[in-house]
């Protein structure tokens, strides 16, 4: 009987019996109205300081920390943000409930270059120019700036329901962070992993500064491509065994034979970047690639490649590159060995060989410049571009696209770079300048090292194209280099935060050495590698991510060119180039960024402070430079974990982004694999990217983003949460508008069933029952706890949230909402006051109670505080431990019989739902069902129970034999049938059950022999 019902009594009923009934009564609403309630619980745990209450409860307990991936500091937290946060909150309050210690510090990463911008642009509306003003100033505005954004986020973290220790985070740009930082990298340099070298780096023209790949992501990009043409300038055996590893080994007839046929070649490469082609050194080629000599044979007159040439390709490659070049025809001359390619040396395509040539030197005094809007002359001296480039190995040349050979600008790229340094002996041995030129400046424009394009831009300030393409393509074709060109669209790197193309040049850079020995038979890589086999990844797929990462990755670019965040605290000797090891220096170093921070480092006066006499100031170098802020991020461990005691090293978890593989996760392995020789954490847990409801990404100018702030303005934190809950998130997640309507609902129906628990409850007086003895179904839903209980707490400490929500859920909504709660309204409404059933029936009502509403606090805070005040418990339920479930609830043979009992069940309820379809009933209880059961063992588990009550009519008959054809039944529940009749007799009126035996008690002749009983103790206790 439902509430609705019971304040319905027949027309005439002499008495109206609905005040008699035990209905539902709680003050717990059935509107949420969670935007309004949820601040108003975060003021009662703050007034209540619910996170040092926890702290003490904790106190003795093993700790479990999850340490936090610091957010930055300088805007509104995003949809993206608020799923981390509250997936962390999950794992904390979880673990805290379970038992642990688990003290959550929430953290801020301050440094950095989006900061500088902003406050470069304050300063620019302003009429100021950064570089006129004095650093440290500049570096207070940016603390400040960090200092409002950490404040505006620490607010909307709370309003997400995360607690945590907000009074005292930690803060990269604490005195306390920067001191640590410098002794962190101190520590590198004191072990010599730390150094200075010049390599190609990707390099942000437009934030003046290198990158690191963490800080680099890939987006479709146009670029010019060429073919380009290097004439062949010998090929002689001398320079062949010159480099080679055994210089006494003499020329092949093979070698010899191929050598007149090349010198008439050229030998062609492919490449996306023309800009670099005043940087060539050197030209790659595959050991284990067939090359061909070919001649063209037919071709358009205004062709660049003209009758009669002869190019060296990859044969595989021919094909498309004579295509490429517009090359009618063409024949295959000779083989070409890759002996006598280890020993070909070709001409730069733009060394001025011919007096038409543009770099020709004029009257031998000058020579002139491409034409171009340089229009500049060079005086004397040898002409540009006047050296040979050498053929040399590669592993990382292929034939499966371009020509087969790599054009290679060691100042340019990284493979460059290392396959110009492997062969750095045999140049020199014979004879070449392996010096590597600085030709593209801090400002994406040529230097004086590329003549006759200097000045000229690749990437503007703005981070568009610059005039160098053209220059160096028009270059080419002046001087017949140049046999094909065309446009490819690829991605191509771009900087994370300003979305602007990326350049590699050499620069000065200080570096983290991946492979230096470190005397214990390990080095930065190996270590790293067997750190990542340690961890434990959710879901596994982050350790071979990770694993391929540091694998292959260079060595750590560490050095900045900025002005905001912690220097690279050494000193050099101007002379020797040495850093300076001295545990005293870096001391008084580590010991003023304590009570003073890095700003001290730029003081005047700071060199002759920190060395104090034992150095002579002018002749050492103090390194301006600033860390990379992955640096500082990666050293958290050492100044949070480390430092607090509130807190231990490692921690349990570290949970981010998938992107964090190349971010945090990564740099603090290297950081702490550097000075500690582990990682810093025992589980790494990732979790996917937050993409629009029809699976695009995010993007403002879609109009499809949508603001966490806004979802709590709607709905409240909870439902939020309870979105984040319900997803898998170890792959990327869809929200919007449907999407959140139906969490709303999933709320709702939750919701219902926590206030029907609390209305009922409201009758419970605490009588001590004897579960022992309880009826059937309510030791069922105790086993089913005793199930559910080692289920969730598994769950949980796997970091299962979408398994505890879904199953938590349709516990709620199917097992309690539509079948046990269904089943026992009856009784909980109209059993007497003394009615055994009921009180066992209330007993395990509150236990389903305590228990579902500990399961979920960690991922719906707000509402379980709410359910278990209006429970009259005075102590938050974060305070609770998870309830307390008892094994010797689990009966599995009971459960299998209930399972039988169900299945028939079902058919029933199939068979009453069409007969009030069909409107023959108003309500089950008008229902009398005849059901058929074949199976004897079927049948007698029903027979067991009282099967009116658990099908909610006024009777039920069971029946052996097959299935009635002509009767309801259910395909898969075979040999079932249920045929419904209408209920014999008077319905109750207290009751509304349909019996025969209304009125056999006279004082109340309109109620069943059961409610007149339960009237009788109620008028007595009146």
């Amino acid at each position: 009987m439902t509430s609705k019902e019971a304040k319905s009594p027949e027309a005439g009923a002499a008495r109206d019996y609905s005040e008699t009934l035990y209905l539902p009564k709680t003050e717990f609403p059935m509107r949420a109205g969670l935007p309004k309630r949820e601040p108003e619980w975060l003021a009662k745990w703050s007034e209540g300081d619910l996170y040092e209450t926890l702290r003490a409860d904790s106190a003795g307990r093993e700790k479990f920390i999850l340490h936090d991936g610091p957010p930055y500091a300088n805007g509104h937290i995003h949809i993206g943000t608020a799923l981390n946060k509250i997936l962390k909150d999950f794992v904390v309050r979880s673990h805290q409930m379970l038992g642990y210690d688990a003290n959550y510090v929430p953290g801020w990463d301050c440094h950095g270059l989006p900061i500088e911008w902003k406050v470069e642009e304050n300063f620019r509306s302003q009429g100021r120019n950064k570089d006129a003003i004095p650093i440290n100033e500049f570096r207070r505005e940016c603390r400040e700036f960090a200092t409002h954004w950490l404040g505006v986020q620490r607010e909307e973290f709370q309003r997400l329901g995360v607690i945590g220790d907000f009074k005292d985070p930690y803060l990269t740009m604490s005195f306390l962070a920067e001191a640590q930082i410098a002794r962190e990298l101190m520590k590198f340099a004191v072990s010599k992993q730390l150094y200075r070298g010049s390599k190609p780096v990707m390099w942000s023209v437009v934030e003046r500064t290198a990158l690191a790949e963490a800080e680099v992501e890939y987006h479709d990009y146009q670029s010019d491509t060429v073919l380009v043409a290097f004439p062949v300038a010998n090929v002689d055996s001398r320079a062949i065994n010159a480099l080679r590893d055994n210089p006494s080994e003499p020329g092949s007839p093979e070698d010899e034979a191929v050598i007149t046929d090349l010198l008439e070649a050229r030998i062609v490469i492919w490449t996306t970047t023309p800009w670099t082609l005043p940087g060539n050194r050197a030209i790659a080629y595959g050991p284990n690639i067939s090359y061909g000599l070919y001649e063209v044979t037919e071709a358009a007159a205004e062709n660049w490649a003209k009758v009669g040439e002869r190019f060296v390709v990859a044969d595989s490659l021919a094909e498309a590159i004579f295509k490429e070049a517009r090359v009618d025809a063409f024949v295959r001359r000779d083989d070409v060995p890759a002996a006598v390619l280890a020993g070909t040396m070709c001409y730069h395509p733009l060394w001025p060989r011919e007096k038409d040539h543009p770099f020709y030197p004029q009257g031998g005094k000058q020579f002139v410049g491409v034409p171009g809007p340089q229009g500049k002359h060079f005086a004397g001296g040898a002409a540009p571009y006047s050296f040979l480039v050498p053929l040399l190995p590669g592993d990382h040349v292929t034939d499966d696209a371009g020509t087969g050979f790599v054009h290679t600008a060691p100042g340019h790229g990284v493979e460059d770079f290392e396959v110009w340094t492997e062969n750095k002996r045999r140049l020199e041995a014979a004879g070449i300048d392996t010096n590597i030129p600085y030709t593209v400046g801090a400002d994406g424009r040529y230097t004086r090292e590329a003549p006759g394009f200097e000045g000229l831009a690749v990437i503007t300030d703005e981070g568009k194209k610059g005039e160098a393409n053209k220059a160096v393509i028009d270059a080419l074709v002046a001087v017949g280099a140049l046999i094909g060109r065309g446009r490819l669209k690829h991605q191509y790197p771009h900087s994370w935060r300003s979305k602007k193309p990326v350049i590699f040049r050499n620069t000065p850079q200080w570096f983290i050495a991946m492979d230096k020995a470190l005397g214990d038979d390990t080095t930065l890589r190996t270590r790293a590698l067997k750190a990542i086999g340690d961890t434990q990844f959710v879901p596994a797929a982050g350790r071979n991510r990770l694993n391929g990462m540091i694998e292959n990755r260079p060595d750590w670019v560490v050095s900045r060119q900025r002005a905001w965040g912690v220097p690279i605290t050494v000193f050099v000797h101007k002379e020797t180039g040495e850093v300076l090891i001295d545990e005293t220096v870096n001391e008084r170093i580590a010991d003023a960024f304590d009570a003073e921070g890095a700003d001290a480092w730029f003081a005047d006066g700071a060199a002759e402070r920190f060395l104090a006499g034992d150095h002579d100031a002018s002749q050492y170098e103090k390194v301006d430079d600033i860390l990379d802020v992955w640096f500082d991020s990666g050293s958290t461990h050492a100044f949070c974990l480390a430092k607090r005691p509130d807190l231990k090293w490692p921690a349990d978890v570290y949970l981010e982004g998938s992107d964090q593989h190349r971010g945090w996760f990564h740099s603090s392995l290297l950081e702490s694999c550097g000075t500690r020789g582990r990682a810093p954490y025992d589980t790494v847990i990732t979790h996917g990217f937050t993409m629009a409801e029809d699976g695009r990404k995010m993007s403002k100018s879609l109009g499809n983003t949508i603001a966490p702030q806004d979802i709590i303005d709607q709905y409240g934190a909870d439902i939020l949460r309870l979105w984040v809950a319900s997803q898998d998130y170890t792959d990327d997640q869809r929200i919007g508008p449907e999407i959140l309507k139906g969490v709303a609902d999933s709320y709702r129906k939750l919701r219902n069933s926590i206030r029907w628990m609390l209305g009922t409850l409201a009758h419970d007086d605490g009588t001590p029952v004897d579960l022992a003895t309880a009826p059937e179904l309510e030791r069922l839903m105790l086993h089913r706890l005793a199930e559910l209980d080692g289920e969730i707490r598994a769950a949980y400490r796997r970091f299962d949230y979408n398994h505890v929500a879904h199953t938590l859920m349709n516990f709620a909504n199917v097992e309690l909402s539509a079948f046990y709660f269904d089943i026992r309204k009856d009784a909980l409404y109209c059993d007497a006051p003394s009615s055994a059933r009921r009180k066992a029936s209330l007993a395990v009502v509150s236990i389903l109670f305590d228990t579902l509403v500990t399961w979920l606090a960690p991922l719906l805070p707000f509402t379980m505080e709410e359910a278990w005040e209006s429970r009259g418990r005075e102590r938050s339920v974060h305070r609770e431990a998870f309830a307390g479930v008892d094994p010797a609830w689990r009966d599995d043979a009971l459960a299998e019989r209930w399972e039988r009992v169900k299945k028939v069940r079902r058919v029933v309820t199939g068979a009453l739902e069409i007969e009030r379809r069909d409107k023959r009933i108003r309500a089950s209880l008008e229902a009398h069902p005849i059901v058929k059961i074949e199976d004897d063992a079927l049948r007698a588990a029903v027979e067991a129970v009282q099967f009116d009550d658990v099908v909610i009519t006024s009777a039920v008959t069971i029946e052996p034999g097959p299935a009635d054809a002509a009767a309801f039944t259910l395909p898969e529940v075979p040999g079932v049938s249920v045929r419904v009749e209408k209920a014999e007799g008077t319905r109750c009126a207290r009751s509304w059950k349909v019996s025969t035996d209304v009125g056999a008690d006279p004082r109340y002749p309109d109620l069943s022999p059961r409610d007149a009983a339960a009237m009788a103790e109620i008028d007595a206790a009146a």
